[in-house]
């Protein structure tokens, strides 16, 4: 009878150590799952800044994009022909550097989106959100550019024709 109450002692004895490395292990799982989530709010975060800031530049690009325009269109109706050229070139740079803004939102904007699949949480998602509507301001930003680049370069190139004949 004392061996079976020995053996019943033993098997508790098991059982609290097991029960404690197992609350052990949850501790350590838990306090690094806080920090993973952490982590992934900073980036989330983070991606949704530099889509706003990259569609803040895509939307001055898109702004100097329309100057150059207006430049050339001025320049060719002067017949400064290399100024309009110059003015089209200007507009076809920052269209392109546009383009690169847009192209930089939209990556942010999917490292936001990432992150959020990672981490359910309100505050994610409404910064993946905020960087989506930063990724569409960015593309059209970039579509306004390329317009205006157009017209610029149309300007420099009717100003050529003209000073031809």
């Amino acid at each position: 009878m004392k061996d079976d109450i020995d053996s019943i002692y033993a098997k508790i004895l098991n059982l609290e150590t097991e029960v404690a490395n197992l609350r052990q292990g949850y501790m350590l799982v838990n306090e690094r799952y806080n920090e993973a989530l952490g982590s992934l709010k900073e980036l989330t975060n983070s991606a949704s800044m530099a889509a706003k800031k990259a569609c803040i530049a895509a939307e001055k690009a898109s702004l100097a994009t329309s100057k150059c325009a207006i430049a050339a269109k001025q320049a060719a109706n002067k017949l400064i022909i290399e100024a309009a050229e110059a003015a089209a070139d200007a507009a076809a740079a920052a269209a392109e550097a546009s383009i690169e803004a847009a192209a930089a939102a939209s990556a942010a904007a999917a490292a936001a989106a990432t992150a959020v699949a990672h981490q359910a949480e309100a505050s994610s998602l409404q910064a993946s959100a905020e960087a989506a509507k930063a990724t569409k301001r960015a593309a059209d930003a970039a579509v306004e550019a390329v317009r205006m680049s157009n017209i610029a370069a149309e300007a420099a190139r009717s100003a050529r024709i003209n000073q031809k004949t």
